[in-house]
């Protein structure tokens, strides 16, 4: 997109149905609920993303995002300076950025768990390309430094999402937590525009999506959403067991998995530009927090005993996760694979 305009209708699109799919199941007290905040957050954000724009068409004429109309703003450097920043607010509310954040996790535990794995990943990966494409234009010229911004915003979303996710006693709640991790760790492309920094949020939005859908995919069949509720499941079910594993040691980036490559490469971008790096040393720290709540999981299904209650497993869903497993381990030994034909 070169227009905020379209930048509005995109988000807008993309937000309205899914105001309705979070309560389609209307039997369900906590669809309800997290439809109702979903939209009132959403309607909040939406003002806030207007104001930001009026303010930034007022400033220079135009709804483009092209540099170089910027230079037309003379005079008028607050209000367009202050519209960023209101912009700057409603994309991180998108994204799950803290403080912005305290929507998700009522929404993706109460919205049904096929919506809730749309809304972690398509609409998220969609979401954060167009706001680094923003920033790339739109930010980075407007002779504000925003990086500090950028870094606090970053640190707090690592903190609480990692931190949080520990106290959390459903996996499907311990996820929503651990996506707002992970959009902690997206943020880093908005420190650099290098090449690691564009390479790393094509394979960080690949490989996350990938590994998020699968594990919701496994829960979709889960009966229990609980810890206690993935007791034994290596023993009744091997394939949702080995699976679930797979994706769950991608989220928290151990190699040979895409996650690793995802995160090394947002951290290098970081690292290449120079700036914040005491940022690189917090983000590593969290995820070594993050790898003891995604362990958990995998202790329940390998070490614990109990029998897993799930649904029926066909054939064909065995063969559906095998297959996104298999691709986060290709893709985690040859990530060249996906970085010589994806690109914005």
């Amino acid at each position: 997109f070169n227009s905020l305009l379209l930048l509005f209708l995109g988000i807008e699109i993309i937000s309205i149905p899914l105001y309705i799919l979070t309560g389609s199941d209307k039997r369900n007290l906590k669809s309800n609920e997290a439809a109702l905040k979903y939209f009132l957050m959403g309607a909040f954000s939406t003002g806030i993303m207007l104001m930001g724009i009026v303010l930034m068409y007022g400033a220079k004429g135009s709804f483009s995002i092209d540099p170089a109309l910027q230079a037309n703003i003379a005079g008028r450097q607050v209000w367009y300076t202050s519209g960023l920043l209101l912009l700057f607010i409603s994309m991180a509310f998108k994204v799950s950025a803290a403080p912005f954040h305290f929507w998700t996790p009522d929404v993706y535990d109460g919205a049904p768990t096929v919506f809730t794995s749309f809304m972690a990943t398509i609409v998220k990966a969609g979401v954060f390309i167009a706001f680094i494409r923003l920033f790339e234009y739109s930010f980075a010229s407007s002779g504000y430094d925003w990086k500090l911004i950028v870094a606090v915003v970053t640190a707090a979303t690592l903190f609480i999402g990692n931190v949080t996710a520990i106290f959390q006693q459903s996996v499907k709640r311990m996820l929503a937590y651990s996506s707002i991790a992970q959009a902690g760790f997206m943020l880093f492309a908005l420190f650099s525009f290098n090449n690691y920094s564009k390479e790393g949020i094509i394979l960080y939005t690949l490989g996350y999506s990938l590994a998020t859908i699968g594990i919701f995919a496994v829960l979709v069949k889960m009966k229990d959403y609980t810890f206690e509720g993935f007791n034994g499941l290596a023993r009744t079910q091997p394939v949702l067991a080995a699976t679930t594993t797979i994706f769950l040691l991608s989220l928290a980036g151990i190699p040979s998995t895409i996650g690793f490559f995802a995160k090394y490469f947002m951290l290098a971008s970081a690292v290449k530009g120079g700036s914040q790096l005491w940022l690189v040393f917090f983000a590593i720290l969290c995820a070594v927090v993050s790898v003891y709540y995604y362990f958990r999981v995998i202790q329940s299904m390998y070490f614990k005993d109990g029998v897993a209650d799930t649904e029926e497993i066909t054939p064909a869903f065995r063969w559906i996760l095998l297959l996104i497993a298999g691709l986060i381990i290709l893709f985690g030994i040859f990530p060249n694979m996906v970085l010589n034909y994806l690109y914005f």
